[in-house]
């Protein structure tokens, strides 16, 4: 008899485990305790973080002229520093010219703030107690019965009038004490200076050092791209800085100059001011005209309404000729975003959130643009430093 083949042993599959394991729940555990640790960490340290942040985009911007004075046989670290020296003493230079004048006029606007908020206290209850008696007297033509219900309206009106008038004008002082008290902290903005300085040095003496860090938190199959994403970060922050700080000098000298010609107080401070507040797009030059309209209407309503239209104008010019001149849209962040980054970054790390919404935006951007809009989703967008090769 033949025999015949034995038919594999069928085994039964394994029952499937539902659930997790205790490894899965060990290292999901450790995952969310480790992001709860770095978190917490950014959140104690984020003064620390945004000043360093601020150094590396000051360095980011030194380094193109540290990399021409390498040109010139000067080692990148000596020419760190003779770039910062250059710039302190510009600055300083600068301080001693203008400080005199500058810090009396910076006095005379602390000063006088309250009273123009008193002015305008006065100006809204003048205004707002006429329009209560315009609606008075047309209630009692009517009749007794309306005009005694209208009129028990403007004794409400009459008593609410001083309550607002009076609360902006509280708002208005506590608003200019708490910006001028940011810089009274002259030791704070010392430490936070030098610790910015250092910062910028050594990024602009060595970035290949630090780039070279970055990378080797990359799959190495990845760090082709990732270089192209930080090359792509890195010139969209130093063209946006390097534009910005033109246009900062071009809108602070022409509102200088408008102010005098205006005859208003403190024109240089509040002309220094505009400068430093267009730093901030949208909101700075919001901040910038509420204490130069405040100093007008110490002389009159007409002279603040001059005011307002000066700054309105001016932010008009330098939307339609600075901005295409100086290329600032480069970034193309969308008006709403930048508004609600703003708003977001200010609630989180206060004035210094504030200050550097736009340029962390730009960072966050052009990494979501190369590699989620174009590589993923397919659609060509234009990123800052790759446009010419495009």
């Amino acid at each position: 008899m033949r025999a015949t083949p034995s038919s594999p042993v069928q085994r039964e599959p394994r029952p499937r485990r539902i659930g997790w394991r205790t490894r899965d729940i060990l290292r999901t555990a450790a995952i969310v305790a480790g992001v709860y640790v770095a978190l917490e960490l950014l959140w104690v340290g984020r003064s620390v973080f945004l000043l360093g942040f601020l150094g590396v985009l000051l360095g980011i911007v030194l380094a193109s002229g540290v990399d021409r004075l390498e040109r010139l046989r000067i080692p990148r670290g000596l020419g760190a520093v003779l770039l910062i020296l250059l710039l302190l003493g510009l600055l300083t230079g600068l301080g001693f010219l203008a400080a005199p004048q500058v810090g009396q006029q910076m006095r005379d606007v602390r000063e006088q703030l309250p009273q123009a908020a008193e002015q305008v206290r006065g100006w809204i209850e003048q205004r707002v107690g006429g329009v209560a008696e315009a609606l008075q007297d047309g209630a009692e033509a009517m009749g007794a019965g309306g005009g005694g219900r209208i009129g028990g309206g403007q004794e409400g009106g009459a008593q609410g009038a001083p309550n607002v008038g009076q609360g902006i004008a509280q708002q208005l002082a506590g608003a200019s004490g708490a910006f001028f008290s940011f810089f009274s902290s002259t030791l704070s903005v010392l430490a936070g200076l030098v610790v910015t300085l250092f910062v910028a040095i050594f990024v602009a003496a060595d970035p290949e050092l630090y780039r070279k860090g970055l990378m080797h938190l990359f799959p190495h199959q990845a760090r082709a791209k990732a270089g192209e994403v930080l090359s792509a970060t890195a010139t969209t922050l130093r063209r946006w800085l390097l534009m910005q700080m033109i246009a900062m000098v071009v809108i602070g000298a022409v509102t200088t100059v408008v102010l005098m010609l205006l005859d208003i107080r403190g024109a240089i401070a509040l002309g220094l001011l505009a400068g430093l507040l267009e730093f901030i797009p949208y909101v700075g030059p919001i901040l910038s005209a509420v204490p130069a309209i405040a100093m007008a209407l110490l002389d009159s309503p007409e002279k603040a309404l001059y005011v307002a239209l000066a700054y309105t104008g001016i932010q008009q010019l330098e939307g339609l000729v600075l901005q295409p001149l100086l290329m600032k849209e480069g970034l193309e962040l969308p008006p709403v975003i930048t508004i609600l980054g703003q708003a977001l970054f200010s609630i989180v790390f206060g004035f210094m959130g504030l200050l550097l919404a736009v340029p962390l935006l730009a960072t966050v951007m052009v990494p979501v643009k190369m590699l989620y809009v174009r590589d993923v989703v397919g659609d060509e967008v234009t990123v800052p430093g790759q446009e010419d090769d495009t």
